[in-house]
């Protein structure tokens, strides 16, 4: 049993698969900090200074009541919120992840893409009397026996 579960772990595709989870963690993270660190903060500073992470809707109050000036704030009460500003950071993150794997996927496809084969030689040629196809080779056409130059 372990020598077959060592087999199917030394499969390629298994191993790329891993690799590939490994590097899409490690993206992932990268496009967080992206998002929450360079493209939030402008973007929340031309909104009036606002951070999106803190952007909620109180459900139900906690124990001590609110208003609450953070989220942070919100869940040291106990209070149930509904965290949208959370959810349009990780809509953000998702489309710039999706870009940026649609560029990589175009990238790659287009570097392992083969060039067109040539076009053929052609074969036939058209006979001068009666414009009917003949073999390339031919000195005579089969349909009208002329003569035909090479």
């Amino acid at each position: 049993m372990i020598k077959e579960l060592r087999a199917f772990i030394m499969r390629g595709n298994v191993l790329d698969l891993a690799i590939a989870v490994i590097i899409g963690v490690a993206f992932g993270a990268i496009i967080k900090s992206l998002v929450d660190d360079i493209i939030m903060p402008p973007i929340g500073m031309l909104l009036g200074n606002v951070d999106f992470a803190d952007l909620f809707i109180v459900l139900k109050e906690g124990t001590t009541p609110g208003p609450y000036a953070s989220l942070t704030a919100a869940k040291d009460a106990a209070a149930v919120t509904l965290r949208y500003g959370v959810f349009i950071n990780t809509v953000i993150n998702f489309i710039i992840i999706a870009l940026a794997l649609f560029v990589v996927i175009k990238a790659a496809n287009r570097a392992t893409q083969k060039a067109p084969p040539p076009p053929a030689a052609p074969t036939t040629k058209e006979c001068p009397q009666c414009a009917m196809q003949i073999p390339i080779k031919a000195t005579r056409c089969g349909h009208c026996t002329s003569t035909v130059p090479a």
